[in-house]
């Protein structure tokens, strides 16, 4: 790309070009690298898969038949780790597995801004968006926010660089790479993340670059419109199914309810409690301040553009989940925490540039410290919900085992609370009468029952399923199992 370009993309000043020296790239190959081992080390390879993971892994394993699979969800994270899934059962080879190849997209997501802005600025970017408990968390896990968060920092690099040269294919090809990364994964969040892109293309009449957004939308959304169509009734059926498993989409100010998640609440819903520790949550106060910081830094910079761009798809990644739904996880904003990182790193690079002498002495010291703190407490709050989490999953990996040595192995079926998880745990079928996840009836259980190891999880005190009351109660903890009686299969499980 010319120097020209470029100069026309942030203004008047005049940036160095994408293929400047290769030394460039270290560090964010650096940053890409410890982001891969603070994986492998704080979140460590050995956690065992969550309830959403067991669904997504499910749909193509080696270890357990395929989980009913909700309207909102789409197969682009089942698809990328098939690789492994489809051929064994290891949670470790498994979060190895995704944990380099987060690192990896992270640098090539990085790479794609190279020449917009520095690379001290774009390494920064990389380092706070890695830094997070939130990123480190899902990173190695089977979930597809993460992908759609790099997914959606590529894009917009791509899309600020074909936009500065016509001639550069490259970046046509991975803004339609990108997006259609972004839409396998989850199409909605695609298309709001895309929004920004798709205003100015129409308002500069940028007509070259609608094809491959468009195309890459597509191509990435395709099989979850043709599923839509398949097994839902069709695309609105589909839409209006997703709103209602997610709580019914419409004007909610979940800004609180983000606010308390940021304490470790992997799923805050119904999201009500003490607010956490403020000292969890300043960082997410701050972090608009910053960004405007950055904005204004890239006006003076001349880096307009390339600036506003990141910004408004970060905006309107975030808007659904902050004013469009009932409650809150933290994964929702990584697409929104991933593109703002570029100006946010920007303007702090600014705040301890432009002051000089002791001033400046002053400023990397108050920064220094603020970023020093600011790692503290993710990485505290990112051990806690480790702790929590690892917990929550040795549980079912317990009440699994005690159901193995209850001669419920696979080919089994398993019903009640938390039947998917621990349906996988165990190498069963799962299965539901009522719910988001109803994918059968009492009388299919109770037939299913005849010819195969059939068993309910309850709590203990709650009442059983009309077709598990008469079977065997098992107490195991603070759970009630039921396991149908040998003779209903004609003798022995």
């Amino acid at each position: 790309m010319s120097g020209s370009a470029y100069a026309t993309l942030a203004g008047t000043r005049r940036l160095g070009p994408p293929t400047e020296s290769g030394r460039s790239e270290y560090p964010l190959a650096v940053v890409a690298g410890v982001f891969i081992l603070a994986q492998l080390v704080l979140v460590r390879p050995g956690l065992g898969l969550g309830w959403d993971e067991t669904v997504y892994v499910s749909q193509i394993s080696a270890h357990a038949p395929a989980a009913f699979f909700s309207a909102p969800r789409s197969r682009g994270i089942s698809l990328l780790v098939a690789p492994v899934t489809s051929w064994s059962s290891s949670t470790t080879l498994l979060r190895v597995y995704l944990a380099a190849l987060s690192g990896l997209a992270l640098f090539l997501a990085l790479r794609t801004w190279r020449g917009l802005f520095p690379t001290r600025v774009l390494a920064l970017a990389g380092a706070l968006f890695a830094s997070l408990w939130v990123t480190l968390l899902y990173g190695p896990q089977a979930m597809p926010n993460y992908w759609v968060a790099v997914g959606a920092l590529a894009a917009a690099g791509c899309f600020l660089r074909a936009r500065a040269d016509r001639s550069d294919r490259v970046a046509l090809w991975g803004l339609a790479a990108s997006a259609s990364l972004m839409a396998w994964m989850r199409p909605t969040d695609a298309v709001w993340a895309t929004l920004p892109m798709l205003a100015l293309i129409v308002a500069g009449r940028h007509w070259r670059l609608l094809v491959p957004l468009l195309a890459g939308l597509a191509s990435g959304a395709a099989e979850w419109v043709i599923e839509a169509y398949v097994s839902y009734g069709g695309l609105t059926q589909r839409l209006h199914a997703a709103s209602a498993i997610e709580g019914g989409l419409g004007w909610h100010i979940a800004i609180v309810d983000q606010l308390r998640s940021q304490g470790g609440r992997t799923l805050c819903r119904p999201c009500t409690g003490a607010m956490p520790n403020p000292a969890v949550d300043v960082w997410w106060l701050v972090l608009p301040v910053l960004a405007v910081v950055g904005l204004v830094a890239a006006v003076r910079a001349r880096r307009t553009a390339a600036t506003l761009v990141p910004l408004a798809c970060a905006a309107t990644a975030a808007f659904p989940y902050l004013f469009m739904i009932g409650y809150a996880a933290p994964r929702f904003l990584l697409p929104a925490y991933a593109l703002v990182a570029i100006p946010v790193a920007g303007g702090l690079v600014h705040l301890v540039t432009k002051p000089s002498g002791a001033w400046r002495r002053v400023a990397v010291t108050v920064l220094a410290v603020g970023l020093a703190g600011h790692l503290a407490v993710q990485l505290t709050v990112l051990e806690r919900t480790v702790s929590r989490t690892n917990a929550q999953h040795r549980d079912w990996s317990r009440t699994a085992a005690e159901l193995h040595r209850l001669g419920v192995r696979k080919p089994c079926l398993l019903t009640g609370q938390d039947a998917i998880p621990v349906a996988f745990y165990t190498g069963c079928a799962s299965a539901a009468t009522q719910g988001h996840n109803a994918n059968s009836t009492q009388a299919v259980i109770a037939r299913t029952a005849r010819h195969m190891p059939v068993a309910d999880v309850t709590p203990t005190g709650s009442r059983p399923p009309t077709y598990a009351r008469d079977w065997p109660v098992h107490r195991y903890g603070t759970l009630d199992l039921r396991v149908a009686p040998s003779g209903e299969r004609g003798g022995g499980a």
